[in-house]
This record gives C-alpha cells, sequence and structure tokens, in this order.
C-alpha cells in the first residue's frame, strides 16, 4: 500500500502538490509512482524562471526500469529546483514527500490545486 498524505492535492499522472497560502506550491512525485519506476538514477527538472501550463511536461525521471515524464498537476511559474536530486536522485525513492520535493512553484491559479485529487480520490485511482 502506498503512502498518501492527507495534506496534499494529486495529478493522475502520480504527481502531487502541496500548496502554501503564499501564493506557492511544492511539487514532486508519490509514492506509488517512486515504487513503481525502481530505483531513480537521474531527474531532469526545468530552470527556474521557467512558465509551466497544467498537463505539460516539466522534466524526466530516469531509473533502472524506464524513462518517464513528469507533468506539471498546475500551471506556474518555478520559483526553484530542488539541487539535492543533481547529486543524489535516490532522494526522491527514499523521501517522496519530503527531501524529494522536485519543484517550487509561484502558482498561476491560487485556486487551481483544489481541482486536483484529494488522498481518498487518489488512494482509489490505485484502486
Amino acid at each position: 500500500m502506498s503512502n498518501i498524505p492527507a495534506d496534499l492535492r494529486y495529478a493522475k499522472s502520480h504527481e502531487w502538490v502541496r500548496p502554501a497560502a503564499d501564493g506557492t506550491a511544492v511539487v514532486g512525485i508519490t509514492d506509488y509512482a517512486q515504487g513503481s519506476l525502481g530505483d531513480i538514477t537521474y531527474v531532469q527538472l526545468p530552470k527556474p524562471g521557467a512558465t509551466l501550463a497544467a498537463g505539460q511536461v516539466f522534466g524526466v525521471v530516469e531509473s533502472v526500469k524506464a524513462a518517464s515524464d513528469l507533468y506539471a498537476p498546475v500551471a506556474g511559474t518555478v520559483l526553484e529546483v530542488n539541487p539535492a536530486l543533481i547529486s543524489a536522485p535516490e532522494t526522491v525513492n527514499q523521501s517522496p514527500y519530503e527531501t524529494g520535493w522536485m519543484l517550487k512553484l509561484k502558482l498561476a491559479d491560487a485556486a487551481a490545486p483544489a481541482s486536483l485529487l484529494d488522498a481518498t480520490a487518489y488512494g482509489k485511482l490505485l484502486g
């Protein structure tokens, strides 16, 4: 059973969003996604300042099994990428919701995360 924190919102493509009161959000991939990928060996992320549309590919995560596109769950401007993932991409496997986050965004619409799945709905998606 995957870990699905109740305080996050989820995309059907297995990314999560942690919105903050200041109109920013942290984005990463779910425990289910990292588990399905296996040992992550490389993460490619956009540069700060990049503008993302909801559903747009924002990067790639490579593992011993496959390479998978990463999709922006919400629209926004990249404020920061997780520098730890350059030298230690396996951090995503070890802590997908905390130290393995991928992006910090300035949300284009602060209400957008509310349109994503809550933990209960994401759990049902996983079956």
